[in-house]
C-alpha cells in the first residue's frame, strides 16, 4: 500500500502523523511512505531522517494525496485539503465528526473511508489511540488554567498550591476517566484543593482508592455541579462520550455564579465543549471571556508539545495503520472488531453510531460489525 503523511496545517499544530521510526515500520513491511517537506519538522524529524528510514519525501499535499492509498494525519482534514481526497482513499486520523457534520458530509459525498482515531475502541470500553492525548491534555488542563489564573490573562490572581497562611486554589474536574485522572495527579501535585465528579460510582470509587484524601469525589448531580462551579477556582471538562457530542453540563446561566476570574478549561472542546459558552480558540488566542468567566478552549492542546506527543500518539496508531496497510480496511476490520468500531465513514455512509445520533444522519450497516450484531444501523 502506498502512505502519504501530509503536513499539518491546523493553526498551531507541530505534531506529525509518522516518526521516523514507523516509517521504517511500513517499509519493512513492504509498503511505500511518502512525507511532504517538511512535515515532522515541529516534532522534531527532518526530512533527512524519514528519508534514512526509506521513506520518499514530497514536495507539497497535493502531490501526497494524488499518490497515496491511505493518508495518515493528526487532526481532522480542513477545508484547504477536502479537493484533495480521493474517493476510496483511506483517511486515518482524528476526526472528531461529532462537532463537524460538514466535514462528515464531505467525507461521505467524496467517499472516502475514514478512520477515526478516537473511537477505536477495546473490549474494556478503553480508547487506545485517544489514551495517550488525553493523558496529557488532561496534564496540560490545570498546566494552562493556573497559567491563566493570573491576574494579567483576566483571573482570579490565585496560586493554586497557595503558600503558608494563604488559602489554596480550587480545583473541580467534571469526568474521572484519562483525562480527569491525570489532571487530578497534577493539581493534586501542585497543592491544590481537588475534586472530581463523575456519574460512573465505580469510577469515584477507583479515584478515591488512589488518591485517598487529597481529592474529594462528588456524583455528577446538577446539584453538585451547581455547587463546584460557585467554589471553584478552575473547572477543567473532562467528560467524553464516545464519538458523540459532549453534553452541556455548564449552561451560560451558570457563569453568574462562579467566581469572577475564574477559568474554565475545556478539554472537551473537540467533541464541542461541556459548556455552552465554548468555543474553539488556539493556542495564539487561547482565551476569551464571558461573564467574568475566563475561557480556555484550545482544540489541540497536546500540539503545544509537538514532540512528547507525536512520539505518544504514533506508538499506538501504527499497530492499527499496519494492520490497514497490510491486508486492507475491511480484513483488518474483520480481524479487529476494535478497529471495526473506529470506521466512522464506508462507501459514502455513515457507519459510526455516535456520529450518526449527534449530525442527525441515517446510520449504515458496515459488516465487521453487523456479524457481531454491534451495528444494526437501518
Amino acid at each position: 500500500m502506498i502512505i502519504g503523511v501530509p503536513r499539518e496545517i491546523k493553526r498551531h499544530e507541530y505534531r506529525v502523523g509518522m516518526t521516523p521510526h514507523c516509517a521504517k515500520s511500513y517499509v519493512s513491511h513492504g509498503h511505500t511512505v511518502y512525507i511532504e517537506t517538511s512535515a515532522g519538522n515541529g516534532s522534531g524529524y527532518t526530512d533527512e531522517e524519514y528519508e534514512a528510514a526509506g521513506a520518499t519525501i514530497l514536495p507539497s499535499a497535493e502531490a501526497v494525496y494524488e499518490t497515496a492509498d491511505m493518508v495518515v494525519k493528526v487532526k481532522e482534514p480542513l477545508p484547504a485539503e477536502y479537493e484533495l481526497m480521493r474517493p476510496d482513499q483511506i483517511m486515518y486520523t482524528y476526526l472528531h465528526l461529532a462537532a463537524n457534520p460538514e466535514l462528515l458530509q464531505v467525507l461521505m459525498s467524496r467517499r472516502v473511508q475514514s478512520v477515526a482515531y478516537e473511537t477505536i475502541q477495546l473490549a474494556d470500553g478503553s480508547l487506545p489511540c485517544l489514551t495517550p492525548m488525553s493523558e496529557i491534555a488532561g496534564r496540560l488542563s490545570v498546566q494552562e488554567g493556573a497559567k491563566y489564573l493570573e491576574k494579567a490573562f483576566g483571573g482570579r490572581g490565585i496560586l493554586l498550591g497557595g503558600v503558608p497562611g494563604v488559602p489554596r486554589g480550587n480545583v473541580a474536574i467534571l469526568g474521572g476517566g484519562v483525562v480527569g485522572t491525570n489532571a487530578c495527579k497534577i493539581a493534586v501535585g501542585i497543592g491544590a484543593n481537588v475534586t472530581i465528579l463523575d456519574v460512573n460510582p465505580r469510577r469515584l470509587a477507583y479515584l478515591d482508592d488512589i488518591f485517598g484524601s487529597s481529592i474529594t469525589t462528588l456524583y455528577a448531580t446538577e446539584s453538585n455541579i451547581e455547587h463546584v462551579l460557585r467554589e471553584s477556582d478552575i473547572v477543567i471538562g473532562a467528560v467524553l462520550l464516545p464519538g458523540e457530542s459532549t453534553p452541556k453540563l455548564v449552561r451560560r446561566e451558570h457563569l453568574a455564579t462562579m467566581k469572577p476570574g475564574a477559568v474554565l478549561v475545556d478539554v472537551a472542546i473537540d467533541q464541542g465543549g461541556f459548556a455552552e459558552t465554548s468555543h474553539p480558540t488556539t493556542h495564539d488566542d487561547p482565551i476569551f471571556i464571558i461573564d467574568d468567566v475566563v475561557h480556555y478552549c484550545v482544540a489541540n492542546m497536546p500540539g503545544a508539545v509537538a514532540r512528547s506527543s507525536t512520539i505518544a500518539l504514533t506508538s499506538v496508531t501504527l499497530k492499527y495503520g499496519l494492520a490497514i496497510a497490510d491486508t486492507g480496511l475491511l480484513p483488518a476490520c474483520e480481524a479487529d472488531r476494535a478497529l471495526a468500531l473506529g470506521v466512522n465513514v464506508y462507501e459514502g455512509a455513515c457507519v459510526q453510531p455516535g456520529v450518526a445520533r449527534s449530525c442527525g444522519v441515517e446510520l449504515a450497516s458496515f459488516a465487521p460489525l453487523d456479524e457481531s450484531g454491534q451495528n444494526s444501523g437501518r
